[in-house]
């Protein structure tokens, strides 16, 4: 059996390579069972191709993929995905904080049967913030439908064959890997894992990437914003309506009461701001729209290291070495 494992890199040259370390010696506890790993570098600004460069030389069971740009984690997925070739795909951080040690956990429960296993980290390292964006992220995933009821989502998992080549079929520009495969298949499971301390450094995750990614999340695959956001027009409406009649009536029973200017205007920016929002979030969907059918990239690969010598090396993939 081989195992191939998957490891989006951001600016991880001093973690990257004790976990590809870590890796490799845990798969190959198993007897018969080989490994495949794919570093894809989604941050050129640093040095941390160089290093993939140096593991790829030293192994040719790595693959070094280096896209132009950092186009995030979700992209960086995917364009790992287009290299896998094993009977079962890792997907894991650089950081060292998923247990390398713990990856049959996973793996061995996709072959009982489960298309995709999250591994479920019961006391966590990260920071308060963390667990609350976290925590905020899965709560809005499962109220609109993005992930299973009682299945806790996690960036270390393992997917089958199958959720595999669906996932391959899936090329938005504004990728939710997770909403996807809800969407294509049912068998999920969660593992109890270890979290470990961070090699070194901190989360690159600032306020502004946990926004964008839980936007994603919320409007991919899921037409609940846009529902509620028609709910919450029909009762300003009625609620409008309420205060018109009671105007009215006020005004009939006392014929002298004076207007109420600050109310009025009061009402007049809630009720614009309203207005404001909805158009917004209407907004956004048709924008992503535009975006999706104007073909914009999920990714863009600027290099590719053994990708030939594993079989998978595709012509578009970019240079190859």
């Amino acid at each position: 059996m081989i195992v191939t494992v998957a490891i989006p890199c951001y600016k991880s040259k001093k973690t990257i390579g004790t976990v590809v370390s870590d890796v490799r010696t845990a798969i190959l506890q198993r007897p018969g069972n080989d490994y495949r790993i794919i570093l894809v570098n989604d941050y050129p600004g640093d040095g941390t191709f160089d290093v993939i460069r140096r593991l790829c030389a030293e192994d040719e069971k790595i693959i070094g993929v280096d896209l132009t740009k950092n186009f995030g984690q979700a992209s960086a997925k995917l364009a790992a995905l287009r290299y896998f070739d094993g009977d079962v795909l890792v997907y894991m951080d650089d950081d060292g904080q998923h247990p390398a040690d713990e990856i049959y956990k996973l793996v061995d429960k996709v072959f009982e049967g489960y298309d995709v296993v999250y591994g479920y980290f019961r006391h966590k390292k990260h920071s308060i913030f963390k667990r609350a964006a976290s925590s905020l992220n899965s709560l809005l995933s499962e109220f609109n439908g993005s992930k299973p009821k009682g299945i806790r989502i996690s960036s270390f998992l393992a997917i089958s064959k199958t959720a595999a080549d669906a996932l391959r079929e899936y090329d938005s520009p504004f990728p939710s890997i997770g909403g996807y495969l809800n969407n294509v298949v049912d068998k999920y499971a969660n593992v109890e894992v270890t979290h470990k301390e961070r090699i070194e450094g901190r989360s690159n995750y600032t306020f502004g990437k946990l926004i964008r990614m839980w936007f994603t999340g919320f409007t991919n695959f899921s037409l609940m914003p846009i529902k509620c956001v028609l709910y919450l027009g029909m009762l300003v409406s009625v609620l409008g309506f309420i205060f018109g009649l009671i105007v009215i009536v006020r005004k009939l029973i006392d014929p002298s009461m004076m207007p109420g200017y600050a109310s009025t205007t009061a009402l007049i920016l809630f009720f614009s701001g309203i207005i404001m929002f909805s158009l917004g979030f209407i907004g956004e969907y048709v924008g992503r729209i535009y975006m999706t059918v104007s073909r914009m990239q999920q990714y863009k690969i600027r290099e590719t290291i053994n990708c030939k010598k594993s079989g998978r090396c595709k012509e578009e993939a970019g240079n190859e070495q």
